[in-house]
């Protein structure tokens, strides 16, 4: 989607690393001008500097949005700073984990607010983001949250506060599942007697095909599933170890998944 509409206000991005740079980059690619683009952080990105995105000095000073990038242990240094963009129509979006809509709320409370929840394949526009609005987020304010972390891949919709650990625990923790099990199915190809960089190589490729291949059908992942596995043939040996209801890979699956679920509950009492 378009987002020239914001270039008569602009935007303002607190934190350009890798995911609040990922933002950026996908922003002026849908259209927004990089002269409208402020960011703060310490220490700015030469490749924006050079195509006119403006760093910590003479920002919008009433954006249409406020995007909070920055890691959560620096929020109680960061968010002080920033309430003069409470002004009840700028719309505050974060993407930090483990920081509550309430602490948002302390800091901006005239403003309608966004937790947004992306993962790092954003990086190459292939990430996914669950988003969640307080009260004062209405429609208008929701699609344009949308709109906004829709530039760096797909937007699912909470409908309640308290799925985002869920969503931190799948979505935003799972990458990294997914690159252990890189390292997993390539050591156990060359303990098959393969060379390291060829067991690699095919981990990558089978992991990055078979995910692609699940995102462009519409069959059930199971369906794919029962399309590689021949009867009595390699596929099914295999999964015999991997669908082992208590050793193979559900019961981890689902205490990985519930333990990264209960830190992201500890990270927000404790905000």
């Amino acid at each position: 989607m378009e987002l020239a509409a914001l270039n008569d206000r602009g935007i303002v991005l607190v934190g350009c690393g890798n995911m609040g740079g990922a933002l950026l980059q996908g922003w002026l690619d849908r259209g927004l001008q990089p002269e409208c683009a402020g960011v703060i952080d310490p220490n700015p990105r030469q490749d924006f500097v050079g195509r006119g995105v403006r760093f910590n000095d003479d920002l919008p000073v009433d954006p249409a949005v406020l995007v909070i990038a920055v890691k959560p242990q620096m929020m109680e240094n960061v968010l002080p700073v920033l309430q003069a963009y409470d002004r009840g129509d700028t719309l505050v979006v974060s993407v930090a984990a483990g920081v509550t809509i309430a602490d948002y709320e302390r800091a901006f409370p005239n403003a309608p607010v966004v937790r947004a929840m992306p993962n790092t394949p954003a990086a190459i526009g292939q990430g996914i983001s669950a988003i969640v609005g307080n009260a004062k987020a209405g429609p208008a304010q929701m699609d344009l949250a949308a709109q906004l972390m829709g530039a760096v891949g797909a937007v699912v919709r909470l409908q309640a506060e308290d799925q985002i650990d869920a969503v931190t625990a799948v979505s935003g923790s799972g990458p990294a599942y997914v690159f252990h099990m890189i390292e997993a199915l390539a050591a156990a190809a060359e303990a098959e007697g393969l060379p390291a960089d060829m067991a690699l190589q095919l981990a990558r490729a089978t992991v990055a095909g078979a995910g692609a291949l699940a995102v462009a059908r519409d069959d059930h992942p199971s369906e794919l599933r029962r399309q590689v596995t021949s009867p009595a043939g390699t596929t099914e040996a295999g999964l015999r170890q991997l669908m082992d209801e208590a050793d193979g890979l559900p019961p981890l699956m689902r205490r990985t998944v519930a333990a990264a679920a209960e830190r992201g509950r500890e990270l927000g009492r404790k905000s």
